[in-house]
């Protein structure tokens, strides 16, 4: 139980970043008028909005996975589950800082409850330690 609830969160985590897969290449709509990640303050003046889509779909397929293999390591007890896990919040907190429309509107569909939780993890797994498991 101790690895099972950390892992599930992980790959939980990493789930929610192929909802924002799916928005960037417009399978769907995450919510109404929605256009992320169109008019990234980053990228969507210098590559435009079709490429912009294109490469946060892309990165946010790597962010998804990179918590997947974080969370299976855990549950394998792979001592490098926590690099990964540590790797993958840091990498999504970059993907949602870059790909942000540079507004203060919206704020939450713009990946800031991501950033919240990415912040959660790194505080959790850098300065708590947690979880502390057995070897």
């Amino acid at each position: 139980m101790a690895k099972l609830i950390p892992a599930l969160f992980l790959a939980l985590h990493g789930l929610v970043h192929l909802l924002y897969f799916g928005q960037s290449a417009t399978f769907f709509q995450l919510q109404p008028g929605l256009n992320w990640p169109a008019g990234s303050w980053v990228f969507s003046s210098l590559l435009g909005d079709t490429a912009t889509r294109r490469l946060a779909g892309a990165a946010c397929v790597v962010g998804a996975l990179g918590f997947l293999i974080a969370a299976t390591g855990l549950l394998l007890s792979q001592s490098w589950w926590r690099t990964a896990a540590i790797s993958s919040a840091t990498f999504s907190v970059l993907l949602y800082l870059i790909f942000w429309n540079g507004g203060l509107q919206r704020l939450p569909d713009q990946g800031l409850v991501g950033i919240l939780i990415d912040a959660a993890i790194l505080l959790a797994l850098l300065v708590f330690r947690w979880p502390r498991l057995a070897s």
